[in-house]
């Protein structure tokens, strides 16, 4: 297709067009349809041949459904441009460690702030609050198992930004590792037995810790014992 099609005053395709520009938000089919008095089906049908349409004739927008609802973009092809023009947050790159702090958050949602740190080996709670700030990381609840610590997970405002249905259209992390080993520690990672490993190395590290101060203070005990003695003898 090398032209897009015409459209006639009263198109509902042209419609369509105009609430989804004025939309900051994805908006579902249902909505839609309701708005236009079609429905959900017919507008579902429509919004689908709209993204065939725009994709073969290869514009610099596209029609993609995210986060449970229809939304316009501009083309990944363009990616560079739109960034230099619009300087704001959202077109501008997450840090590292907001990438990765992220990233265990979507793949191994919902986690407490200790398993985050578990997983990346860092505090994490300043770039998980900044994840929040951003409205990509969300709380979920909270943690009954491990002292009611805030579990955390991603938002449709996360799925929207990466241009994501649902959680499951998560690219499988494991062809991103270059060898067996790599992925055999995503594995790792991404069941929870590393992050379980972490949390019985801190409380045996913190047992020790106990303990040692335990004997201190025995020792001191004995001390006190033995100056007592002296200061008895020393009176008889």
């Amino acid at each position: 297709m090398e032209d897009l099609e015409r459209l006639e005053p009263d198109s509902l395709k042209g419609a369509l067009e105009a609430l989804l520009l004025a939309s900051s938000d994805p908006v579902s089919a249902s909505a839609l349809g309701q708005a236009l008095s079609i429905t959900p089906g017919e507008a579902a049908s429509l919004l689908a041949e709209l993204s065939v349409e725009y994709r073969e004739a290869n514009r610099g927008f596209q029609l993609r459904e995210v986060a449970g609802g229809w939304r316009l973009f501009t083309h990944p092809a363009y990616h560079d441009q739109v960034e230099t023009y619009v300087l704001s947050w959202d077109t501008q790159k997450l840090s590292q460690a907001a990438l990765e702090t992220l990233a265990v958050i979507a793949y191994h949602q919902p986690v407490t702030r200790e398993m985050v740190k578990g997983v990346r080996g860092v505090n994490s709670d300043g770039v998980i609050s900044s994840l929040v700030d951003k409205g990509l990381v969300r709380e979920l609840g909270r943690d009954a198992q491990h002292g009611q610590a805030i579990l955390y997970g991603t938002t449709n405002a996360f799925l929207e930004k990466f241009g994501l249905r649902s959680t499951k259209d998560l690219p499988d992390l494991e062809q991103f590792a270059p060898d067996e080993q790599s992925r055999q520690f995503i594995r790792e990672r991404l069941s929870g037995r590393s992050i379980q490993s972490t949390l019985e190395e801190t409380e045996s590290d913190l047992q020790e810790e106990r303990d040692l101060l335990e004997d201190d203070y025995d020792d001191d005990d004995d001390l006190m014992i033995v100056g007592d003695a002296t200061d008895d003898d020393h009176d008889a």
